[in-house]
């Protein structure tokens, strides 16, 4: 069908990645196949009754019903496949626009409000305060905070550069007053002697700080916060990139900020609506 071929094309310019430009037109194929109706005459309706069948329908290999995650992958291809034939002017009316669904419970992803932030950094150490700044603040994963070095912060331009991110990628992550405030406080202070080294953050051994360093620095702070353990670096990294959506920041931005390659990688990690996606790469 030359429509599920346009969808294909359309997700590859998009940059989704190789899995889901296989996967999601195969979903909306299954949906045109149920429903056998021109995409004019689709409505809402229709594409409940879809979601009520993959509830229902049992997998095709092996026992049992489909997962949720599942069912949610043939939703997210809809949203899109709709939102795109609406921008074409295909549609006058995206029969997904009045419909709402819960998406897939989420495991171990934790997130820290903003209120809740602005209280770790009210109680935190020099040495704490840095380690927000990178996790936070710039979104690092624990690796990327890891190998640090003095020449990656350059305090003039305030950005921050990671030479060697997921996938050997690099970028430059720009740096907050207070980041830089921060930082600058704890290389003229903590750091002055160990000047020679290039490591930027130390242990109290005066090693390079291990990913492990960091997150007894995020326990003992969060011990003193009276908030629970379940936090990790990760969690500091998943905030930020909610937090920066809520404030109005691009989905193409926040996918440049924490190093991603594909859209969906961003929308795991900051568990944004896949309308908001395409709300992006609509503009």
């Amino acid at each position: 069908m030359k429509k599920i071929e346009r969808f294909r094309r359309h997700l590859q310019r998009l940059g989704y990645g190789k899995t889901s430009v296989q996967m999601l037109p195969s979903c909306l194929k299954e949906f045109l196949e149920f429903t056998s109706k021109s995409i004019q005459k689709i409505t809402s309706q229709d594409i409940l009754s879809y979601k009520n069948y993959l509830e229902q329908r049992p997998k095709r290999t092996g026992p049992g019903g489909l997962s949720e995650s599942y069912i949610h992958h043939h939703i997210y291809a809809l949203k899109l496949f709709f939102s795109y034939q609406q921008s074409r002017g295909v549609l006058p009316i995206n029969p997904m626009s009045s419909l709402s669904f819960k998406s897939p419970t989420s495991k171990g992803r934790q997130i820290l409000s903003v209120a809740q932030i602005k209280k770790l950094y009210s109680l935190a150490d020099v040495k704490e305060c840095v380690m927000l700044s990178l996790y936070y603040g710039c979104g690092l994963r624990r690796s990327e905070g890891e190998q640090l070095n003095l020449r990656d912060v350059n305090f003039k331009t305030s950005l921050l550069y990671v030479r060697n991110g997921k996938g050997g990628k690099r970028r430059a992550v720009p740096m907050s007053e207070r980041i830089i405030k921060d930082l600058k406080i704890y290389v003229e202070q903590d750091r002055k002697w160990t000047i020679k080294s290039e490591v930027l953050v130390f242990n109290k051994r005066g090693n390079r700080m291990s990913g492990d360093s960091y997150s007894r620095l995020l326990k003992d702070l969060l011990k003193k916060a009276e908030m629970t353990n379940k936090i990790t670096l990760h969690s500091l990294r998943h905030s930020i990139a909610s937090h920066l959506l809520e404030r109005g920041l691009s989905v193409e931005y926040v996918r440049d900020f924490l190093g991603h390659k594909h859209l969906e990688s961003t929308q795991i990690y900051t568990h944004i609506k896949s309308d908001q996606i395409w709300n992006w790469n609509s503009t």
